[in-house]
């Protein structure tokens, strides 16, 4: 189903939520899945709103095992074409120090210190 819309309202004490809403006929039922590494996780649930029509409630208890350093990417697929709908990173552990943020800023201070030297260099040669 390509039409759907897959949108994150938030993650709260470690579960996923989002609403699927779709163009589609009487009787469909979305039948996603959670990715980590590849690998299907499971404990998505997708739960219609019948007030709404065409909607569905989609919650994901993200694993806590999973969750260790470095950087995690989850993605949120449809099970039967692989399209993904959603993804979210999180974060945690000492790959922080290696964030791109820690690096301009260590950047910006090499590129400082660069310029002290350089006008030093040129006050000392004139």
């Amino acid at each position: 189903m390509s039409n759907a819309i897959l949108t994150k309202t938030r993650i709260q004490a470690g579960t996923y939520e989002a609403v699927l809403t779709a163009e589609t006929e009487n009787n469909y039922h979305p039948d996603l899945q959670a990715l980590h590494l590849e690998q299907e996780l499971e404990g998505l649930t997708v739960t219609e709103d019948k007030s709404l029509g065409n909607t569905w409630h989609v919650r994901f208890a993200i694993p806590r095992e999973i969750l260790t350093d470095g950087v995690q990417t989850f993605l949120i697929a449809e099970r039967a074409t692989g399209d993904k709908l959603d993804s979210f990173t999180i974060v945690t552990g000492e790959v922080l120090s290696d964030d791109i943020r820690a690096e301009m800023d260590l950047l910006r201070a090499e590129l400082d210190m660069l310029k002290k030297a350089f006008r030093r260099h040129c006050v000392e040669t004139t």
